[in-house]
């Protein structure tokens, strides 16, 4: 996809970013376009992508779509790797990909501050929870966002990120969805309960499903990775949300299956969803990096995030 770059520099008082202001309404047509934004001194960016849609003032769902440890934006932005600006475009949903912190040009190599991982965001203390917000504030000046819709979702480190969201941005997200990234937050206390989605291959050789880090995970000299396990995660949301101590109803197929828990607080959803195989990687994506195993196509990842999305807006 082709993004447009460097056509406006949104401008928001609330975070000192230089340029023009836009707040008054609908000003993205449908499209693909670059942006940027000043928080905590640092000029960050992200890609956004506006479906096309019939009515320009009716309010969108909006997903924030984190790339993984060493990644950057427009890697989560490919639709062979991803495939979520096919299902914006089909759903109605705009979806922004913002890319983490990096010292290199470009923005590659880049990391997101999930708690306990990963890298130079980490160790350097970088606020990426702030910068999510500031993201969505730039977003809803340029677009009508319906602010009961909005979601975070994120592979590995990305998928971390979500899980801290969840954390400290639960006033501002309805629901979040991890693949392949377990809780790495050091620290929890959500405003209010949140609904919780994760997915993770049982076979994942980055970060390892009863925990730990595999042969193939993100090297991070500053510290050993300690990844907690896909068990134990669940275990955090079921307190954090106040959920059922009755186990979780399964629903199984062949290569895969999902387990639902009840009676959470406030009604919100907690959901785990695993795959047999398909390593570290996003289910249901054509391609992945060389020398990974296939993804598994027992479950499409973006098929169940988005229904656990929509469900999650009309409890």
């Amino acid at each position: 996809m082709q993004f447009i770059l460097g056509v406006i520099l949104l401008c928001s008082s609330l975070h000192g970013v230089a340029g023009e202001v836009l707040t008054d309404g609908v000003r993205l047509a449908p499209g693909d376009y670059e942006r940027h934004v000043t928080h905590q001194g640092l000029n960050r960016r992200y890609l956004v992508h506006v479906p096309r849609r019939d009515d320009p003032l009716k309010p969108l769902p909006l997903v924030l779509a984190f790339h993984g440890g060493g990644g950057h934006a427009e890697f989560m932005a490919d639709d062979a790797r991803y495939g979520l600006i096919g299902k914006a475009d089909k759903e109605g949903f705009v979806v922004v990909f913002p890319n983490g912190y990096s010292r290199l040009p470009g923005g590659r190599f880049a990391t997101w501050n999930a708690g306990g991982c990963c890298g130079a965001a980490r160790d350097g203390n970088i606020d990426d929870v702030g910068f999510a917000r500031a993201v969505v504030a730039a977003v809803r000046a340029q677009l009508p966002i319906d602010p009961e819709r909005i979601f975070a979702t994120g592979m590995s480190n990305g998928g971390m990120m979500s899980h801290r969201l969840a954390c400290e941005a639960g006033d501002l997200f309805r629901a979040v969805a991890s693949v392949a990234g377990t809780d790495a937050t050091t620290s929890c206390s959500p405003s209010r309960a949140v609904s919780v989605l994760h997915i993770h291959a049982r076979d994942d050789t980055h970060v390892l499903f009863n925990g730990g880090a595999g042969e193939g995970a993100f090297r991070d000299a500053s510290k050993i990775m300690d990844f907690v396990s896909v068990p134990e995660t669940m275990a955090r949301w079921v307190r954090r949300n106040r959920c059922s101590a009755a186990p979780p109803a399964v629903r199984a197929w062949p290569g895969a299956h999902c387990e639902t828990y009840s009676g959470c607080a406030d009604g919100v959803a907690l959901q785990l969803c695993v795959t047999d195989d398909g390593g570290h990687s996003w289910p249901g994506a054509q391609r992945v990096r060389r020398g990974k195993a296939p993804a598994s196509t027992a479950l499409d990842a973006n098929d169940t995030i988005w229904a656990f999305f929509r469900d999650a807006a009309s409890r």
